[in-house]
């Protein structure tokens, strides 16, 4: 279980990259004239990914789960993949990525990397980030939880963005 304690701390540390990284593409996108949808949902969506986070550690130490090695090594490469995901989609956005929906009025949609083949690649990641990491400590109940929370929470999320992109886009 150590590998899968210091996966969470290595992930821990990329949530809070991530969130400096959005924090200041979020600053720049409204100076420029961004326009911010979906406020209201951000800190349920910011709680909920906290709590993941606490679920995948809490869950294994409180119900002594142990570390699967077929399951665990195989949810961990899930994750690193989901990761890369992630990553690419943010290099992609560039200045245009935040974990907040901000759009840029008069721009076209970016329609290069991962967003060649689909809308929302970012949040697949997402969705296969929320159930691998749970399961590669054997985490089965955040990992259930999460997954239906997070698909209650991404149908707002998905709404609100794909509203906020027609009417920014020409």
């Amino acid at each position: 279980m150590v590998t899968y304690y210091a996966l969470l701390a290595v992930i821990g540390l990329e949530r809070v990259a991530e969130l400096v990284v959005s924090q200041r593409h979020a600053a720049a996108s409204l100076r420029e004239g961004g326009v911010e949808s979906g406020q209201s949902h951000f800190p349920v969506m910011v709680a909920l990914h906290a709590a993941l986070l606490i679920g995948c550690v809490v869950e294994p130490l409180a119900l002594h789960r142990h570390f699967i090695p077929a399951l665990g090594w195989t949810m961990i490469a899930v994750v690193v993949a989901a990761n890369a995901l992630r990553w690419w989609c943010i290099a992609t956005l560039g200045q245009r990525w935040s974990a907040r929906v901000i759009v840029m009025p008069g721009m076209p949609l970016v329609t290069a990397g991962p967003y060649r083949w689909f809308a929302h690649p970012n949040y697949v990641a997402v969705v296969v980030e929320g159930a691998a990491l749970p399961l590669a400590g054997s985490a089965w109940i955040t990992a259930c939880t999460f997954t239906a929370l997070n698909a209650a929470l991404l149908t707002v999320r998905l709404r609100c963005e794909t509203r906020a992109l027609a009417a920014a886009v020409p």
